[in-house]
């Protein structure tokens, strides 16, 4: 079975990585992810994604583009959904790019972070196999979290603080914001 894997960056690649090639699956990687700010930090993704590639020896093709104007259209003044938007915009691509190639089935790294949401990820999934009739491969890969973690740092690969988008990084800095947010969560 040939799997189209998108990956959002070298180290939350490795543990899905790791399991989809135990299964005897063929894996090509994707790097698609327009959301990504600043630009350095989309040039480091890349980086440490390229790094990964040639240790264990995987495809990959990587958009280059940077696509923040692209990002920011779809989000800005849907700031309190911007990860669904964010999701379906980068996952799209994936599905769609998966059925012209000939793949198999698409899957994605971000079922493997803790930080994200993972059941709507997979809803998004499943509607986008439904739309460009293919087949997504599920795995909850959030079990090898800390595997991913302790790999990356042996491997030397760039880690990121932050999810990518610039919102995130803002709430990286910006604690009352951090705040605002959660007390919003929890009601």
């Amino acid at each position: 079975m040939k799997i189209f894997l998108h990956i959002c960056c070298g180290p939350c690649a490795i543990y899905p990585l790791t399991q989809l090639q135990n299964k005897g699956l063929e894996v090509h990687g994707y790097f698609y992810n327009p959301n990504i700010h600043p630009y350095r930090e989309f040039k480091k993704r890349i980086e440490g994604l390229e790094q990964l590639a040639q240790i264990v020896h995987l495809e990959v093709d990587i958009d280059r583009e940077y696509g923040l104007t692209e990002y920011l259209r779809k989000v800005v003044f849907h700031e309190q959904e911007r990860c669904p938007v964010c999701y379906t915009m980068r996952l799209k691509t994936v599905a769609r790019l998966a059925k012209e190639r000939g793949d198999d089935a698409f899957s994605t790294t971000l079922l493997y972070s803790k930080y994200q949401d993972h059941d709507r990820i997979r809803k998004i999934c499943e509607d986008l196999a439904r739309k460009y009739q293919i087949d997504f491969y599920y795995q909850d890969f959030r079990e090898g979290w800390q595997e991913g973690i302790d790999r990356s740092l042996e491997m030397e690969l760039y880690r990121q603080p932050y999810c990518g988008c610039i919102y995130s990084e803002q709430e990286r800095y910006d604690k009352s914001l951090n705040k605002k947010v959660q007390k919003k969560t929890l009601l």
